[in-house]
């Protein structure tokens, strides 16, 4: 006769736990699946509650003869619903159950102003995905990690592949108009001075282009890499300027800097800093670091993710994280900014306004 084991609540808790971690990869990829299928658009575009069967009816099939596998479709649902993506009710009359959108899925609509969908796709793709295979080999061995899957690091991946670059640019996108909204939203007494203002690292321009909409009387320069800002497309009010932020970056007012230091690590950081300040005026200048303040002890609705984007600069970066307001502290008097102001603004990410004097 099998042994039993009696098992008290914590413990029974914990393993409840790490199967959870096991499989966490779960939600990932069925929300990845959502987004490819364009679930919450459908539901989106029907303007309320479907059943399945509609869903199932809208799914661009890409020219197979068989349908679409509507058991498969809601196993994949069912477990969305449970991770309040979707919702579900279930009529009283005995009808099919009419799924619909949550506060969550209007985020991964694919043609909404603020969404998720590419950096969903970017995230979930092998590429991204390859390195994070590799941490147990970075600690023995040092290292970064997204060299040690692909052969070459993030940026001269990109460099060389075209496809890797767009999807890439696409993810920074989406983010760059989520922080936008928030920037402009939540600080605009802080653009209100500025008469000329870079974005050092921009990627395509959406951040500039959104706060030089808002603030006409802004001058725009997104800089960035030469092959980035190839394909960024033109904006009114933006000049786009290829070079390279260690070597040095355009006159402003101002310089904006949005989720670029933590791909660095502090000697690379130290460096874009004292560029910065070189690059803006000694009085009245300042720098606008738009980047997450990790918060040990935090219970904000995003401090859990810091701590998940410190990993990602493992995967991703070389030598890059997430840091603590002592870390950032630390880093900006040796940068050359000995005085800054942490801003809160409704979004993942803090503003830290940094002063050369």
């Amino acid at each position: 006769m099998a042994g039993t084991i009696d098992l008290d609540e914590e413990t029974l808790q914990g393993q409840a736990d790490i199967w959870r971690f096991i499989y966490a990869f779960a939600d990932s990829m069925a929300l990845k699946s959502a987004v490819e299928l364009r679930i919450a658009d459908i539901i989106h575009l029907h303007g309320g509650a479907v059943t399945l069967s509609q869903i199932a009816s809208c799914i661009n099939n890409g020219g197979y003869r068989t349908p679409p596998d509507i058991n498969c479709l809601f196993r994949i649902i069912r477990l969305l619903v449970r991770r309040k993506v979707f919702t579900v009710q279930h009529p009283s009359d005995g009808g099919e159950p009419l799924y619909d959108l949550t506060h969550s899925s209007k985020w991964i609509l694919h043609d909404s102003e603020l969404t998720l969908a590419p950096q969903i796709m970017a995230q979930t793709h092998p590429w991204l995905m390859a390195p994070w295979h590799c941490f147990s080999r970075c600690v023995k061995e040092g290292g970064v990690a997204f060299k040690k899957a692909h052969g070459s690091e993030i940026w001269d991946f990109a460099s060389e592949k075209p496809e890797f670059n767009g999807l890439f640019n696409n993810a920074m996108a989406c983010t760059a108009k989520i922080a936008s909204s928030a920037i402009v939203m939540g600080y605009k007494e802080g653009l209100s001075r500025i008469e000329s203002l870079v974005d050092v690292g921009g990627g395509t321009g959406g951040l500039i282009s959104e706060i030089v909409k808002a603030n006409p009387h802004i001058k725009g320069i997104n800089f960035d890499l030469p092959h980035v800002v190839s394909t960024a497309p033109e904006y009114p009010g933006v000049c786009h300027i290829g070079g390279n932020m260690f070597h040095g970056i355009p006159n402003g007012d101002a310089v904006i800097i949005k989720w670029i230091f933590h791909d660095w690590g502090d000697e690379d950081c130290i460096k874009i800093l004292r560029n910065c300040r070189n690059a803006i005026p000694k009085e009245n200048g300042k720098v606008i670091i738009v980047e997450c303040v990790l918060k040990e002890d935090g219970s904000g609705v995003f401090d859990d993710m810091g701590f998940v984007y410190d990993l990602i600069m493992i995967a991703h970066t070389s030598g890059g994280s997430e840091r603590t307001e002592l870390e950032w502290k630390k880093l900006l008097r040796e940068g050359g900014f000995p005085r800054y102001k942490i801003i809160n603004v409704p979004a993942f990410w803090s503003i830290i306004e940094a002063y050369p004097e």
